[in-house]
Parts: C-alpha cells; sequence; structure tokens
C-alpha cells in the first residue's frame, strides 16, 4: 500500500457509501443545512447527489469532510 493511502481515511470508501451513511445518520433536511447544495434540498436523492458531487469538486469535499467528522463523533461515542 503506498503512503498515499495509508494517511487517507477515505481510501476505500465509495462515495455511495458515504452519502448513504450521511443520509441515514442526519436526513436529506440536516445534510441540506450542513452542506448548501440544492440536491440536498430539493427532491434529495442519493442517485442526484451522487451526479452532482462527482462533478463539482468542493461539494465532494464538503461532504467527505461531515463523513470524517460524523465518523469521529461516533468513535468518541463508542
Amino acid at each position: 500500500m503506498s503512503d498515499a493511502h495509508k494517511n487517507n481515511p477515505l481510501h476505500g470508501i465509495k462515495l455511495k457509501q458515504i452519502l448513504e451513511e450521511l443520509q441515514e445518520e442526519y436526513g436529506w433536511e440536516l445534510l441540506g443545512e450542513f452542506v448548501n447544495i440544492r440536491c440536498f434540498k430539493y427532491d434529495p436523492s442519493i442517485n442526484s447527489s451522487l451526479k452532482f458531487l462527482r462533478k463539482t469538486p468542493w461539494a465532494r469535499d464538503k461532504v467527505e469532510a461531515l463523513y470524517l467528522l460524523m465518523r469521529k463523533k461516533k468513535a468518541k461515542e463508542g
């Protein structure tokens, strides 16, 4: 395994899994407040969100950062 992968906490985690876990934990309404993007606020779905996030690096960065925060919080609780 290369050093880049060892230091990347998201290595091996698919964007779809990230979205599904965030949506399950927070719901679309809160996700739309945390990350202000249209695909979370209006008629949200995993597929429309995936399509948007794959094309929009700044939004994907925010979603991935939120996911890491959620995992860190769960690790502290558990």
